[in-house]
This record gives structure tokens, C-alpha cells and sequence, in this order.
């Protein structure tokens, strides 16, 4: 099977199991977005919709939130992970975007990545979702896929490497789709513990399902 033929494999057949190809998190502007991605970090989009409806109720602008203090946005935040850190990076982030941006959120990834707390990750789902980018957002459920379906080599070990793979195979028109079909493949069958392989129909090209075949049989022999 050539590249080719193995990436429209694999994302015809994640489309039909993950068609969804917008974010779980709840927003109402593309500040409440960007703010919803940032505290999503090492978190769960659920909880994270859990906290925001009172956050974007007396916080919905950039311009309310730089007026806030880190205490206050702390009472709002403070069963995500990081609370401290991230309250921090809200404040930082809301001030930016009207010292330097007009309040509004920039266009582009250099300047996306300038606001505290926004890493590449968070500026190329901004990227793609506001902006409609061709920008793929690599996480650890999109990471994890992609390695384990041999969509990128065992060097792209980190997730920029990983990003540059991806892109460089997949259709223009489907790169930032093909984000979702990968993530919410990883969150909900792909898991990192106890994939679902035996629902996988792609098995057969997995190396996690490969190595644990092997592993299996050598357990059995022995």
C-alpha cells in the first residue's frame, strides 16, 4: 500500500466513525474559543464546559477579563488542571489582545503563539475552526493515532514533527477536518489504555495492535 492509498484509507474510514469536525467545547466568540482551548489543556473539554457558562457570563470580552484580577478568575477555574497558571495566562492573553491586537484575535500563528498560555497546538485549532485555516492541531489523541496507523514514521516523535507529517499527506481541503477525525477517534476508540481494536477495521495496518499480537502469542508459546 503506498502513502497515498494509506492516508485515504485511514481518514475514509475515520470520517465513518468520527464525522464530527468541530470542538466539543462550548463558546460564543472566538475569545470565549481561545479561552475554552487554553484551559483545555491536560483537562477534559467536559469539564471545562462545566466552568465557562459562569465564566463567559461575567467575563465574556477580552476587555472584561483584563479588568479581572487572578484571584477572581481562579474562583471560576480552580477544578481544571493548572488553575493558578491558567488564570494567569487568561489575564495575561485578554490584556494583549487589547494593547496590541484591538481586541481582537490575530490571524496568524506567529502572532497567536505570542499570547501567554497559547502554544502551537491552541493557535492551529484557532487557525482552522475561526479563521478556517488549513491548520491541524496535534494532541495526544492525535498523536497517538497517527503513530499507532503508521501515518507518520517513528521519527516524527514530537508533536510539531508529527504536524508536518500529517499535512504533508493529506489533501489540502482535509487537513483541518482530518484533525477531528483523528482526535475524537483517539478519545473514544483509540484510547491509550484498552483500545477498542477489536471494533478497529484497521487493525490490520496498527502497529500498537501488531505489538500486542506478537506480545500475545509469545506469552502463549512460553
Amino acid at each position: 500500500m503506498t502513502k497515498k492509498e494509506l492516508y485515504q484509507t485511514v481518514l475514509d474510514y475515520l470520517q465513518t466513525q468520527s464525522p464530527q469536525t468541530d470542538t466539543e467545547l462550548h463558546f460564543g466568540s472566538p475569545f470565549q474559543l481561545l479561552v475554552a482551548v487554553v484551559l483545555s489543556a491536560q483537562c477534559t473539554d467536559a469539564r471545562v464546559n462545566t466552568i465557562t457558562p459562569e465564566l463567559f457570563r461575567d467575563y465574556p470580552t477580552a476587555e472584561a477579563m483584563a479588568d479581572a484580577n487572578e484571584d477572581n478568575i481562579f474562583q471560576y477555574i480552580h477544578s481544571v488542571s493548572y488553575p493558578n497558571s491558567k488564570a494567569k495566562y487568561l489575564i495575561g492573553l485578554s490584556k494583549m489582545l487589547i494593547e496590541q491586537f484591538d481586541g481582537k484575535l490575530p490571524d496568524n500563528i506567529e502572532e497567536l503563539t505570542k499570547l501567554p498560555g497559547v502554544g502551537r497546538k491552541t493557535a492551529n485549532v484557532i487557525q482552522a475552526l475561526v479563521f478556517h485555516q488549513p491548520a491541524l492541531a496535534v494532541d495526544t489523541h492525535v498523536y497517538r493515532v497517527s503513530h499507532r496507523l503508521a501515518l507518520v514514521p517513528s521519527i516524527a516523535n514530537t508533536p510539531y514533527k508529527t504536524e508536518r507529517e500529517l499535512i504533508k499527506h493529506i489533501p489540502r481541503e482535509k487537513i483541518a477536518q482530518s484533525h477531528f477525525w483523528l482526535l475524537y477517534y483517539g478519545r473514544y476508540t483509540c484510547t491509550a489504555i484498552n483500545p477498542k481494536c477489536k471494533i478497529c477495521k484497521l487493525a490490520n495496518i496498527c502497529r500498537f495492535y501488531q505489538k500486542q499480537t506478537v506480545k500475545e502469542l509469545t506469552i502463549h508459546r512460553l
